[in-house]
């Protein structure tokens, strides 16, 4: 007969229904231990006797399934979706079948044709993993910078976010700032602070924020950089874009601070960007003391910044390059901007001028070095509705919005009565019907008077 494959529950039916048959268990006490029917056990007992243990088995093992579909069909759907539905997932490769072929499969029946077809991968079996990076050896050769907005001062202030620049070496918090949200101006602030204190860096590693890359593909200008690229070019510092796995340190870093710096700021009392920039020097302080790691080389690659602040200040701005038309007027920032003219400025129409737009609102246009004089046009300057706006950008757009709704006024609405000139007259008593103390009517009466007295 060869080897019979049994289970764990059949090998137990066997054992207790022997005991019965030698006599050293009761039916009523197999029936207990097994959970079955005294029926039951009656029945697997006369099969023992009948055709041996092995009948105990379940008839149905190793038969297919009455349920079961057939080959034909299977390999038909198969076809189908190598031919049409090739790169599609199991749920629509399943709904376009009962829609498109009539061929109605659950999809978890055809998940299982597809994998065992080669036509879908498990999720185990696309699961791909990120090998940790190494980090750099020396201090000041790589610096990742992110931003991450939170509720810092939870619900004792506005949310806003953190810019944070981190050594890829060390591990060490090089610099921290609060910022309503992540823009190039505040971008431009931190990279200030961080030159004057440490120097100039080999890298930058960052994300894809469109503050370090051109996200449009057809961007004109630019040369094919942003203006914090174009500063860091200047600064003869590269800038490096990565996916958020690549740049993880960084990003663990978020997570720690949103832990860590929240509860001490919630322990200082800090309810205020402001405060917290003051109070983050000192907490940055502590934590490198506690948490920085050795480089693997000793080596500080960080370089001087050789430069006046004049000309640090025109680097770490945003410079664009602006078309003077006829009357000798450009667009900027959705005003019109008008040169004065001079000897300098009548030349210029149908030639670019360039724009120095600084942090506080100053605008400084050059030509070849000079600064020229302007005037300002159409100074409402407002987010349209069709204005593309990022996700780190929509805390900083909204309260911008609501400043602007907060000033304008609400116009005042007139009935049609009060567009054609008409006054109310009053009628019947109250304080602005009281005739005899009205001075029009004294006077009238004082000159009736005046002129019977006159008659008499």
């Amino acid at each position: 007969m060869g080897l019979v494959a049994m289970s764990e529950r059949d090998l137990q039916r066997i054992e207790v229904l022997s005991k019965v048959i030698a006599g050293r268990m009761t039916m009523v006490s197999a029936a207990h231990v097994l959970d079955l029917s005294e029926r039951q056990v009656r029945r697997l007992l006369d099969r023992i006797r009948t055709t041996g243990a092995a009948s105990i088995r379940h008839t149905a093992i190793g038969r297919p399934s009455n349920n079961r579909i057939s080959d034909g069909v299977r390999d038909y759907a198969v076809t189908l979706v190598r031919e049409r539905y090739a790169d599609f997932g199991p749920t629509l490769a399943a709904e376009k079948l009962a829609e498109r072929d009539g061929l109605r499969v659950s999809r978890e029946t055809l998940r299982g044709w597809m994998t065992q077809a080669g036509l879908w991968l498990s999720r185990k079996q696309r699961r791909t993993f990120h090998q940790p990076r190494l980090r750099r050896e020396a201090y000041g050769e790589l610096v990742q910078i992110d931003g991450s907005e939170h509720r810092w001062f939870e619900d004792r202030g506005d949310p806003c976010s953190l810019l944070v620049f981190v050594d890829d070496a060390t591990g060490r918090l090089m610099q921290l700032r609060f910022v309503r949200s992540e823009s190039a101006f505040s971008y431009f602030d931190a990279l200030e602070l961080y030159l004057k204190q440490h120097g100039a860096p080999i890298a930058f590693y960052s994300d894809k924020h469109s503050v370090f890359r051109v996200t449009k593909k057809e961007a004109k200008g630019g040369q094919g950089m942003t203006q914090f690229g174009r500063a860091l070019s200047e600064l003869n510092i590269e800038i490096l874009c990565a996916t958020s796995q690549a740049k993880g340190r960084v990003e663990r870093m978020n997570r720690t601070l949103q832990d860590r710096l929240v509860k001490e700021l919630r322990l200082a009392g800090i309810d205020t960007m402001e405060a917290g920039n003051a109070f983050l020097p000192g907490f940055m302080v502590d934590y490198n003391g506690r948490f920085a790691i050795v480089p693997a080389r000793s080596d500080d690659l960080h370089r001087p910044v050789n430069l006046a602040p004049d000309r640090l200040k025109e680097i770490l701005c945003k410079r664009e390059q602006r078309y003077v038309g006829s009357q000798l007027t450009f667009s900027f920032e959705r005003k019109r901007i008008m040169l004065e003219e001079t000897d300098v400025t009548r030349g210029l129409a149908g030639r670019y001028v360039e724009t120095y737009a600084y942090a506080d609102g100053r605008l400084d246009v050059r030509w070849k070095g000079h600064s020229l004089p302007y005037k300002t046009f159409d100074k409402d300057q407002r987010v349209t509705h069709a204005a593309i706006t990022e996700n780190k950008r929509l805390g900083d757009v909204l309260t911008y919005i609501k400043e602007r709704q907060d000033q304008q006024s609400k116009p005042v609405v007139m009935t049609n009565s009060e567009k054609n000139g008409y006054v109310r007259r009053a009628h019947g008593p109250g304080r602005r019907k009281d005739f005899m103390n009205d001075p029009a009517v004294i006077e009238r009466r004082k000159a009736a008077l005046a002129k019977l007295d006159a008659a008499e």
